[in-house]
């Protein structure tokens, strides 16, 4: 892939500052200076994933004018799961750099910039230096992954003190949070501890690191910290987003989990002020991270999300046309929406005019993701994860893998042409009901929702000696459908207590897979959106750049704007679909039931 011209011809920062917004070059006083040319917006949208840094450039109208990725090393040790945030810097400058040679844009035209990355713990010093979070001490391992599970005991703790502020993150909070990851560093990293400065969430440190503004997210902060966002209510509407005084954070929280010295400094370790998504950070871009990045210094950053809540920016308002011209839009229709946003995990993005508490479920988040709205997050910790654990752990895996490869498809797709092939051949009266004898329970990663039970294990029913390429596409069809039937669960239990979801939307890398999305809709019973774009995370991002540069007033004005749907997926209208999903849904929920009463004896016997 070509790389984008670094040496390019170099201009004082503020007359390419003042050529970048449009203004006139400096001329004489005497003269009249011709109207400047319109230049067209080109948003920049960069998303930091589990295995990856990706960049993508849109135009005003939303559509993706190219993109690009870059690996990021990731550091895995029994439950510690760790990566670098140099490593993650230089990958993203990589994807920009790509992203806008793809587009054939000189990156001299973008116009402005958003970041989302997972909800992962970054910490530096004062100089902004790495500092390690890793038993191995290597300096390099200063980012806490998401998916780290090594705090379950400290979560625990956390969750007896029964504080008022877990009521707004589900009744417990999870050790993929930020809470027990810091208070696992303290009790046993105290040098890390005593060095660290600032302690970031990753989108938070990614806009931070190019701007140099320690302005901390709504998003952020709200869904992983335990931060109150809804104390802000009285300033959602003012004219001009601001940096806010850190009202939310329960500082009688901090004191009795142990973390009280975070208080200190009006909280400057964990954020000292705080934005709506979207804010201008700053005075934009700095010089040093323009150059790093193939940019012009200056250009507008907004404020960043979580890469999962900037899926759900961009996909939220991807409604047909014809929905639109139907019904009524009003502030409730999008409220009938959940977003899947379907990766290394799903998650499940719903929100309300009115705040619902639901166990087991993360939230209400007030404006962590569409400003005004509460946000309900449910959530499944292993999906395109354990999809690729049940492949690549067969046997026949590695036969099949050279085989796609050597046809120039993926491997899914391969599975999926080896289960319409048996289907064919048992005379099976439609495809998920080859999977009758095998049933997947899916917590290979814990339960998040909404049972909330991070000790989950992940169950398979009727393993047999066969080590086939067609019994590896069965387990594979159990697999997704397993997934789905939890991803029914969570919508059930969200509507059973207040929402009222009746179609979903869904984004990333498993909504790209026909089969997953199919098996989604019959299992669950509502149609499927799909945007126009796929690269829906990477627009999100870029919307928030787009609000930044006052292009749109608000968040939910961009999204309006730049949302377009694409394929509309229905369920089958076959009863016996509907009759068989019902059963296995059914063995589905009576796996955990099982589960719990096998560690129940279990547990007796070594009492």
């Amino acid at each position: 892939m070509s790389k984008v011209q670094q040496n390019r011809d170099k201009v004082p920062l503020l007359d390419s500052y003042r050529q970048h917004h449009g203004f006139p070059a400096a001329v004489e006083m005497q003269s009249t200076p011709p109207d400047p040319p319109l230049r067209r917006p080109i948003y920049l949208g960069v998303d930091v994933g589990t295995g990856s840094a990706r960049a993508g450039l849109f135009d005003d109208d939303g559509k993706l004018l190219g993109c690009s990725s870059s690996p990021i090393q990731i550091w895995k040790d029994g439950d510690c799961v760790e990566q670098s945030s140099t490593d993650i810097w230089l990958a993203i400058c990589t994807a920009v750099k790509a992203a806008c040679s793809v587009a054939n844009i000189s990156g001299e035209k973008v116009t402005s910039l958003g970041f989302a990355a997972t909800c992962s713990l970054v910490a530096v010093d004062y100089d902004g230096e790495p500092v390690t979070v890793s038993w191995s001490s290597d300096t390099r391992r200063n980012v806490i992954v998401w998916m780290d599970h090594r705090a379950v005991k400290q979560a625990e703790r956390i969750n007896s003190s029964k504080s008022p502020v877990l009521q707004y993150c589900g009744g417990a909070v999870s050790p993929e949070m930020q809470p027990p990851k810091l208070l696992w560093v303290k009790e046993n990293l105290p040098e890390s501890w005593s060095m660290a400065f600032r302690w970031m969430d990753l989108s938070d440190w990614l806009s931070y690191r190019a701007t140099g503004d320690d302005t901390r997210s709504l998003c952020t902060t709200v869904c992983k910290w335990t931060y109150l966002g809804h104390a802000h209510m009285q300033q959602i509407n003012e004219t001009d987003s601001r940096d806010m005084e850190s009202l939310g954070w329960d500082d009688d929280f901090w004191e009795e989990i142990g973390l009280g010295d975070l208080v200190d400094g009006h909280h400057s370790k964990i954020g000292r002020s705080v934005a709506f998504p979207g804010h201008a950070l700053g005075s934009g871009l700095t010089p040093h991270a323009a150059k790093e990045l193939g940019l012009v210094a200056g250009i507008p950053v907004g404020l960043s999300l979580i890469d999962a809540h900037a899926g759900g920016v961009g996909v939220m308002e991807s409604v047909p046309t014809s929905e639109l011209d139907s019904k009524e839009v009003d502030e409730e229709t999008i409220c009938h929406r959940m977003v899947l946003v379907c990766g290394t995990s799903t998650c499940h993005m719903a929100i309300s005019k009115t705040k619902l508490f639901i166990p087991g479920v993360w939230g209400p988040f007030w404006s962590a993701m569409v400003p005004q709205y509460w946000l309900t997050e449910g959530g499944q910790s292993a999906t395109g994860a354990l999809l690729d654990y049940i492949i690549e752990n067969h046997i026949a895996s590695p036969h099949l893998a050279n085989l796609a490869a050597s046809r120039c498809i993926s491997i899914f797709e391969l599975l999926g042409e080896i289960l319409e092939s048996v289907k064919q051949e048992l005379g099976s009266p439609f495809l998920s009901a080859l999977t009758n004898e095998v049933h997947v329970l899916p917590d290979f990663h814990g339960n998040r929702s909404p049972i909330a039970d991070p000790k989950s294990k992940g169950m398979i029913c009727g393993l047999t000696l066969d080590t086939s390429e067609k019994q590896l596409a069965l387990l594979y069809l159990a697999t997704i459908q397993g997934i789905a039937y939890g991803t029914r669960h969570i919508v059930e239990h969200c509507n059973s207590h207040g929402h009222k979801i009746d179609t979903l939307l869904a984004c990333g890398g498993l909504a790209k897979n026909s089969l997953f999305v199919q098996e989604h809709a019959d299992i669950i019973g509502y149609p499927i959106v799909l945007p126009r774009e796929n690269e829906s995370v990477l627009l999100g991002a870029a919307i928030l750049g787009a609000v930044a540069s006052k292009k749109y007033s608000t968040v939910k004005e961009a999204m309006r704007a730049l949302n377009a749907a694409g394929q509309v997926v229905h369920p089958s209208n076959d009863p016996k679909v509907k009759k068989y999903h019902d059963a296995k849904y059914q063995i589905f929920r009576e796996l955990y039931e099982q589960q719990l009463s096998i560690r129940s004896t279990m547990n007796q016997a070594l009492s």
